[in-house]
């Protein structure tokens, strides 16, 4: 039998590569991972991310009971463990000092935590994933053939302090981009049809210390008269997350406006740790925008590049819904991809021809019109979810922030 050649030209060769590793991308590493794999299809996976320090963000702190039943499916459940998650039943909606009970049907839980600690505990379980690489690297293009098909990245490792480092190529037959809202390669997969991002509002963010909220172990969505809602929840034992939601831009003297606009209007035991945190800290803030998912793999897409995560659909973050769809769709991809990676006519053929010794192995993601139906299931099977979590949203925060 002829043993063929590895179909990894250099170190920089993978079958994968993941562009961000913020909350999709680790979970699509660890979940490609746990494929089945035999030595002849055994796959490569490079994580790619500008620092793999813990980031500091002020959303993708709430997961509903949706997002932990896909990260059991996972097998990433542990994930939420010793970061002071806590258990989150439900949700109460505030309106004119009454308060209305929704809690999570058939006593589920969802869980709600420090952002940063959750990423970097996706990051570790992805680590563990056979084939995976981590490389702490900024991609600044896609590589494409002169027929137009990605074919990697292009990307600077991060040097130590006072060095410098040239830009390499990193080469896979598909290249994954989930590198958030702000995505800078999104155009250029999705093509001429591609359209900008809708900006909705404004979140600013407040940490409050050591506050009791009116239900316990519950989001909290304030209607606040004039402007958009307030939601609270508990992100550790002794932090509670405050977003404002700020319509038509940030107001230029936001401790005044959270002082005057917001406080009368919520509950006052919550009055003065509001008023410590804007004294003590600068808030933070960052756009609400509303994406609707494009279908990929067709006429104007960028063969041999995929959309994850926050760079292909967005919606606004009132009902905490990002991080459950995200690791819902990598859930079905990890079950299309199956099949793909198992496929026989991968295998290496049993002969003694010497010729065949010379002929690269196929990589499994190396025929791109096998990956067409696999984004056309995707498409269609993650509407259930996805659809209804990004309806919800636009529709519940077009209500609550009403007039």
């Amino acid at each position: 039998m002829a043993v063929t050649k590895s179909r990894y030209a250099s170190p920089n060769h993978f079958d994968a590569i993941i562009i961000g590793a913020g909350i999709a991308g680790p979970a699509l590493a660890y979940a490609l991972s746990t494929l089945p794999q035999t030595s002849e299809n055994a796959l490569r996976i490079a994580l790619m991310d500008r620092s793999f320090a813990e980031p500091n963000r002020i959303v993708g702190e709430l997961l509903q009971p949706g997002g932990m039943k896909a990260l059991r499916e996972l097998g990433m459940q542990d994930c939420v463990n010793n970061i002071d998650a806590i258990s989150c039943h439900g949700y109460a909606v505030l309106y004119q000092g009454k308060t209305v009970h929704i809690p999570y049907p058939n006593k589920e839980e969802g869980r709600s935590f420090h952002h940063g600690r959750f990423v970097q505990n996706l990051r570790a379980k992805a680590r563990t994933g056979k084939g995976v690489e981590c490389i702490e690297a900024t991609v600044s293009d896609l590589i494409e053939s002169p027929e137009g098909r990605v074919l990697g990245v292009r990307a600077t490792r991060k040097a130590e302090k006072d060095q410098s480092q040239a830009a390499e190529e990193f080469f896979a037959d598909v290249t994954f981009v989930a590198d958030g809202w702000s995505s800078k390669f999104r155009s250029k997969v999705l093509g001429a049809s591609f359209r900008e991002p809708r900006l909705k509002s404004h979140f600013i963010g407040l940490v409050l210390k050591d506050v009791r909220l009116p239900i316990p172990k519950h989001g909290t969505v304030a209607l606040i008269p004039g402007t958009g809602p307030v939601l609270i929840y508990q992100i550790g034992e002794h932090e509670t997350r405050m977003l404002v939601d700020a319509q038509g831009g940030l107001p230029k003297d936001i401790p005044a406006y959270v002082k005057t606009k917001i406080v009368p209007h919520l509950p006052e035991n919550l009055h003065d740790a509001i008023l410590d945190s804007v004294a003590s800290e600068r808030p933070k803030s960052m756009p609400n925008s509303f994406f609707p998912p494009t279908k990929q793999g067709g006429k104007y897409h960028k063969p041999g590049a995929i959309l994850l995560g926050d760079s292909w659909n967005m919606r606004h973050p009132l009902t905490g819904g990002g991080m459950t769809v995200a690791f819902s769709d990598v859930v079905i991809i990890r079950r299309l991809l199956d099949a793909v990676v198992n496929d026989p006519t991968l295998a290496i053929p049993d002969t003694d021809d010497p010729s065949d010794a010379e002929k690269p192995a196929k990589g499994p993601f190396s025929d791109w019109s096998k990956l067409v139906p696999v984004l056309t299931d995707l498409h269609w099977e993650r509407k259930g979810l996805a659809s209804t979590v990004n309806i919800l949203s636009v529709a519940l925060y077009d209500l609550f922030g009403a007039e």
